[in-house]
């Protein structure tokens, strides 16, 4: 028997996150057969370096989970070459994910208007905690911080007695798997239009 293909196979994605809320949002889409390149700086994703040992630096478990099934390359966005490297990779892409600052995706030239423009028929998704404008807009946006200020750490004062954090990326893994279900949403709007 012929194993059918995997439900997403064919869609390419390209991911530009770093952490764990894009690389979890695209590592459902690989799992589901999607070709994701993810492209990292040079350093690499941080997640490589801030999870606990590794018997291969640059490895940790939780990179190598986050990034299954994915291809990867290195590119340095600030360089004419690596920029137009990374556009190239657009032109075929059905979907651009990215958890950077508006500002800072704005100054390389990787906002929607501009990547939709050369692929019009591109998915865009900026996972960005604060939005663009608002009172904390362009701030950063790690787990721990949105457990803080959506006072998810108290509410284990009730059965602890002091706020604490979950002891989980939670909020991360959760934006990430609504992210991934927008994606598949956004995909399948596309295909009947």
């Amino acid at each position: 028997m012929v194993p059918r293909p995997l439900p997403l196979a064919g869609i390419r994605v390209v991911d530009l996150t770093s952490a764990v809320v894009g690389p979890y949002a695209t590592q459902v889409l690989a799992d589901y057969g999607a070709d994701v390149i993810k492209v990292e700086e040079k350093s690499g994703d941080v997640i490589r370096w801030i999870s606990g040992r590794s018997p291969t630096p640059g490895m940790s478990g939780k990179f190598m989970h986050m990034n299954r099934n994915k291809r990867s390359m290195s590119l340095d966005l600030k360089q004419p070459e690596g920029r137009e490297a990374l556009l190239r990779l657009v032109d075929s892409a059905d979907v651009f994910l990215h958890n950077m600052r508006t500002a800072a995706i704005e100054r390389l030239g990787l906002d929607s208007a501009a990547l939709q423009a050369r692929n019009p028929r591109l998915v865009y998704c900026g996972v960005v905690g604060f939005g663009s404008t608002g009172r904390y807009a362009g701030r950063p946006a790690y787990d721990s911080i949105l457990q803080g200020g959506t006072a998810l750490a108290s509410l284990l004062a009730d059965a602890s007695g002091e706020p604490r954090y979950v002891p989980y990326v939670v909020i991360d893994r959760t934006a990430g798997l609504m992210v991934a279900h927008a994606l598949l949403a956004a995909l399948f709007s596309r295909e009947r239009d």
